[in-house]
C-alpha cells in the first residue's frame, strides 16, 4: 500500500511539471504539443505492443475515440497557449475552473440534475479567477485562453466514461492520443495562421526537454498512476489529483519565482480556488461512496498534460 501511494504522488508530481516544461520549451504551443504527441504516441504503441495491451476495436468506435482525442488536444494546445500568454500560475488557476464547467456540462450531457453543492464550489473557483482577471489586466489574454482550455478539458473525461465501459484505459488513451496527433497534424497549418507567434523548429535543448515531457511527465506518470490503481481505489486516485494545480503553482514559484510578479489580488483569488478544492475533497471523502469503477477511471484514461 505504501509503495502504491508513493507511485501515485510521484505521478501527480510529474504531472505538475508539465507547466514548467511548457514554459521552458521555446516553441509555439501547437508545435510543442505536436512534437510531444509524436514522441508519446510512438512510445506507447511500441510499449503496449510488447506488453500485449493493444485491443482491436470496431472502426466506428475508433472514430468516436479519435473525435474525443481532438477535444483533448485542443484542451492541451490552449493550456500551453495560456502559459505563453500569461504564466504557469495563472494557467493552472484557470485549469482549476474545470470542476465548475464539469458541474454544469456533465448533467446537461447526461440529462441529470445539477448538484447545487458542486455548482457553488465551482462558482467559488470562478470568483477567484474573476478577482485575478480584474486586478491583473496584463494576464487577460492568457486567462481567456485558459478558461477555454478548462471548458474543453472537462469534456473529454465525460465522454471517456462511455468508452471505459467496454475498453481498458490503456486502449482508450492510446487511440485518443493517436487521434489527437492525426487531428493536430491536419489542423496545425490553420492554427498557425491564427496564432503565428513562437518558434516552430526545436533546438537541441528543446528536443531534450520534449523527451522529458513525453517520457517522464506523460508515459511514466500514466503508468505510475495505473500501477497505483492495483492497490488504491480509483476514487482515491482521482481525489488526490485535485492537488496537482497546487504542485504546479508551487513549482512555478520555486523555479521561476513567479510569486515576485503576482499581485496580492492573485493570492486572494488563489485562496478562494484552493478553498473550493479542499471543500470539494472533504465533501467527497465524507460521502465515502466511490463511483462505479468504470466511471472512476475516466480521469486516468489519458495522461495528464
Amino acid at each position: 500500500m505504501r509503495k502504491a501511494f508513493i507511485q501515485l504522488h510521484a505521478a501527480i508530481f510529474l504531472a505538475g511539471f508539465t507547466g514548467i516544461l511548457g514554459r521552458l520549451i521555446d516553441l509555439n504551443e501547437g508545435f510543442l504539443l505536436f512534437y510531444r504527441l509524436v514522441i508519446t504516441v510512438i512510445t506507447l504503441w511500441v510499449l503496449y505492443f510488447f506488453q500485449k495491451k493493444i485491443q482491436a476495436i470496431p472502426f466506428k468506435e475508433m472514430m468516436k475515440i479519435f473525435a474525443v482525442g481532438f477535444l483533448a488536444i485542443m484542451h492541451w494546445v490552449t493550456f500551453y497557449g495560456s502559459i505563453k500568454y500569461s504564466n504557469i500560475s495563472v494557467a493552472l488557476v484557470c485549469f482549476s475552473s474545470l470542476g465548475f464547467f464539469s458541474a454544469i456540462l456533465e448533467p446537461l450531457i447526461f440529462r441529470k440534475r445539477i448538484r447545487p453543492v458542486e455548482l457553488f464550489l465551482g462558482l467559488l473557483t470562478i470568483a477567484g479567477i474573476a478577482i485575478i482577471f480584474h486586478f491583473d489586466p496584463q494576464y487577460k489574454k492568457g486567462i481567456a485562453i485558459g478558461i477555454i482550455s478548462a471548458v474543453l478539458g472537462c469534456l473529454f473525461p465525460i465522454f471517456n466514461r462511455q468508452f471505459l465501459k467496454n475498453h481498458s484505459s490503456e486502449t482508450v488513451a492510446l487511440y485518443e492520443l493517436t487521434g489527437g496527433l492525426l487531428s493536430l497534424a491536419f489542423f496545425l497549418p490553420f492554427y498557425l495562421m491564427l496564432f503565428p507567434d513562437g518558434n516552430y523548429v526545436p533546438t537541441l535543448q528543446d528536443i531534450g526537454w520534449l523527451f522529458v515531457l513525453s517520457w517522464f511527465c506523460t508515459v511514466l506518470a500514466f503508468n505510475l498512476s495505473m500501477a497505483s490503481l492495483k492497490k488504491i481505489s480509483a476514487f482515491t486516485v482521482n481525489l488526490s489529483y485535485n492537488i496537482e494545480p497546487v504542485y504546479g503553482i508551487t513549482l512555478a514559484f520555486i523555479v521561476y519565482q513567479e510569486n515576485k510578479f503576482l499581485s496580492g489580488q492573485f493570492y486572494i483569488g488563489l485562496a478562494l480556488i484552493v478553498s473550493s478544492v479542499l471543500l470539494q475533497t472533504f465533501l467527497v471523502y465524507k460521502q465515502g461512496k466511490p463511483q462505479p469503477k468504470s466511471l472512476e477511471r475516466a480521469q486516468a484514461a489519458l495522461p495528464d498534460m
